[in-house]
């Protein structure tokens, strides 16, 4: 059965520890940021005095991200996850464009940019039967809003709790349906609907890997010569890195000889 986390946005006390624990887990750069960013993969939204918002990749059942990747570097995972090899990616953006909440973020200020993303902790935790990071953070260090399991599990105590208190919650779990369905699911306070929070409550019921076609029609000419330009282009600057690296070791070794001749 698939992983997913379930967001009480009523309990999160802004505390911050899932974003801490994030990116020590990820081993992020920096300090925790406020906005999504190739060095925050999750992050905190302040709504009024004291709602906060959790901003991270929805993990969609049947992620669009990964239909309009030319190379597979995103693909999902049978845990939930959806994941990405950055090996693979050629930095095309495609998955920035198609993505419907807009997650996928861009390395602008590396030279060979790629990717960045939330992974769900999947090779560090999740493969090893183990909650992601943020998850069991809140639970232990934070106000317990996050919580980590069986989707189908998660689903059922969201249902619950909006049954048993209708007057706390908005009634609706995000991401039961929204575009097929997500891995990660949002419980709403009634007084904040999610409309209210920002989120993007005008997404279709049906999955979007149709969305790949409208991208697609975006790229020039035929889609196998572009991608094939594009592979060529990530070869190119792979192999340019390779050529630096090794003139780099060469010139260290000519210094070195010529240290020893002048002694």
């Amino acid at each position: 059965m698939p992983k997913a986390m379930l967001v009480d946005i009523t309990e999160c006390v802004g505390c911050g520890v899932c974003s801490e624990a994030c990116k020590k887990e990820q081993k992020l750069p920096g300090d925790v940021g406020k906005k999504r960013d190739y060095a925050n993969y999750t992050v905190l939204r302040q709504e009024g005095d004291d709602v906060y918002v959790r901003e991270l990749c929805m993990h969609c059942t049947d992620p669009t991200c990964a239909s309009v990747c030319p190379v597979s570097a995103l693909h999902k995972t049978p845990e939930g996850p959806v994941v990405y090899d950055f090996d693979l990616c050629i930095g095309c953006r495609y998955c920035m464009m198609a993505c419907p909440f807009g997650v996928p973020k861009y390395e602008w200020q590396k030279p060979i940019p790629k990717i960045r993303k939330c992974i769900m902790c999947y090779d560090t935790r999740i493969k090893k039967g183990l909650p992601t990071a943020c998850s069991q953070a809140c639970q232990e260090e934070g106000g317990g809003a996050t919580y980590f399991g069986e989707r189908d599990e998660l689903l059922a105590e969201a249902h619950k709790r909006i049954k048993e208190n209708p007057d706390t919650y908005d009634n609706h779990i995000y991401g039961e349906h929204e575009v097929g369905g997500t891995n990660v699911l949002f419980l709403a306070p009634k007084d904040k609907p999610f409309k209210a929070l920002q989120f993007n409550t005008k997404l279709p019921e049906e999955a979007l890997p149709e969305l790949t076609w409208q991208v697609l029609n975006k790229i020039p000419v035929i889609v196998p010569v572009w991608a094939t330009f594009l592979t060529g282009m990530w070869w190119l600057n792979n192999r340019k890195e390779e050529v630096e690296e090794n003139e780099g070791s060469k010139k260290i070794r000519d210094e070195k000889l010529e240290g020893g001749d002048n002694e």
